[in-house]
């Protein structure tokens, strides 16, 4: 198969040399943290033990780390940003260090600890974070994607399909797809056309003659006997087989697996609301919007001085909101259009951009200059640090909602009112009015069903990035 040994040659090299920069890049930490010991350290020069140290620690980091991304790549890490590799990996190597350190009575391992690590870790994340942002803006990078066949119903196909293509993290080269009346019918999704190879009956001959490395099988396969004959007769084919599952909003942390007598199970968590839970997303809130309060408290008043000197009217906008169990609160905010904007709003109805029942203009008239600008970087939103420390608001959660809005809720969209409504969240990470009203709740019910006090804390990282490159902020 030529071309399937094409593309796994271009695979193996661009691992070979994935390994080999982090491996330059651990070695000039390590070379780094030696200069340093040698220029500053009480060490006379020509330390015997100064190179071994550094080769102990690269060569156990690296090739720890060499062995921990291929684990999560198999695991289905796709493109996204893994920290996990790096940080086991260091520790393993740090570990392997203090084991030769004790045994030959080295002097080097403090300074590898305070320097090469943090050194080697950050220089390690800044390149995984630009070769993903190249890869995301180059299709090239199909040529390392393993190529895919889509099996199952019609509409689980199309199902899987578009949410594979969504997803810029996942590369599939998806080759095409095999779904009863497949042999007469084209195969379309989103504008997007597509080859229909054959039925599901066919699929081990197609995986052969399209050179499939990955078989990924949809929905709607009525034999219970079909995935067990459909493994064994792939064996040999170097084919990987995946299950698609719908069960998409359930974090990893809540799956797990077992086996039993010609059956398996996943075993899926229910999400936690207990006190202790609460309490602990009580405590971070009240820490965070503390701290917050003491530099905003420094700009408001040229804030407000700038509202005022565009626009006459207040500086603080307060608007009913609807918060966890369906408690009604007043937001705050800093004004950023006219005063007469609630009354000016029947008239652009007709023009709205939102979805859903979302009232949304790009270009909004009501909105002053110095309002735009406030949008634009979310310092509009600064007031509701106080509604945090009252315990009206989070930090982190889904966007409170009006009581329009919730009015029109189906049922589902109501458990986004399980957990208080947020300042910042997964919306606002994530293109804010940008995304469609599907997106914004799918979003919002993924944070309510698997929050977690480090998924906060990513999430406020990731906005502080936001704010500086805003994308939907309008």
């Amino acid at each position: 198969m030529p071309l399937l040994e094409q593309r796994l040659t271009l695979v193996r090299r661009h691992r070979v040399a994935g390994t080999a920069i982090d491996t330059l890049l651990i070695s000039v930490a390590a070379a780094v943290t030696a200069t340093t010991q040698l220029a500053t350290l009480p060490t006379p020069p020509g330390d015997p033990a100064a190179l071994p140290a550094a080769v102990v620690l690269v060569a156990c980091w690296s090739v720890a780390l060499m062995a921990f991304s291929e684990r999560a790549r198999r695991r289905g890490a796709g493109g996204r940003m893994d920290l996990m590799p790096i940080l086991h990996s260091a520790v393993i190597g740090v570990a392997a260090l203090a084991v030769a350190a004790g045994l030959f009575a080295w002097t080097s391992l403090r300074p590898h600890i305070a320097i090469t690590v943090p050194l080697g870790i950050a220089t390690l994340v800044a390149a995984r974070l630009i070769h993903r942002g190249w890869a995301l803006r180059h299709p090239a990078r199909q040529t390392l994607a393993p190529r895919t066949l889509v099996v199952g119903s019609r509409s689980g196909v199309e199902h899987t399909i578009r949410s594979l293509v969504a997803d810029p993290r996942f590369a599939h080269h998806i080759v095409g797809a095999a779904f009863p009346g497949a042999a007469d019918a084209s195969l379309s999704v989103d504008d997007r056309a597509f080859r229909a190879l054959g039925s599901p009956a066919q699929v081990a001959a197609l995986a052969r003659s399209e050179c499939i490395e990955t078989v990924i099988i949809a929905d709607g396969i009525d034999d219970p006997d079909y995935l067990r004959r459909l493994s064994w007769s792939l064996e040999g084919a170097a084919t990987d087989l995946i299950l698609a599952t719908r069960l998409a909003d359930v974090d990893r942390s809540r799956i797990a697996f077992e086996a039993t007598h010609g059956l398996a199970l996943t075993h899926v968590s229910l999400p936690k609301f207990d006190r202790s839970t609460l309490r602990t997303k009580r405590a971070l809130d009240v820490v965070v919007a503390a701290l917050a309060l003491v530099p905003i408290a420094v700009i408001t008043p040229l804030i407000a001085l700038a509202i005022k000197l565009d626009s006459p009217g207040s500086v603080l906008f307060r608007q009913r909101r609807i918060g966890r169990d369906g408690r009604e609160f007043d937001i705050l905010k800093f004004r950023t259009m006219g005063m007469d904007a609630e009354a000016k709003r029947a008239e652009l109805e007709a023009a709205n951009e939102g979805s859903g029942p979302l009232f949304k203009l790009k270009a909004d008239p009501r909105i002053t200059r110095v309002g735009g600008f406030l949008r634009r970087f979310s310092l509009d939103e600064l007031p509701q640090f106080w509604n945090v420390l009252a315990g009206e608001m989070s930090v982190v959660g889904p966007r409170p909602p009006l009581p329009s809005e919730v009015a029109d809720y189906e049922h589902d969209a109501l458990r986004r009112l399980y957990v208080q409504p947020g300042i910042t969240g997964l919306w606002q990470i994530s293109g804010r009015s940008d995304l469609t009203w599907e997106q914004s709740i799918r979003l919002d019910l993924h944070y309510v069903e698997n929050w977690s006090l480090a998924t906060d804390l990513k999430i406020i990282g990731r906005t502080a990035a936001a704010m500086v490159r805003p994308r939907g902020a309008y």
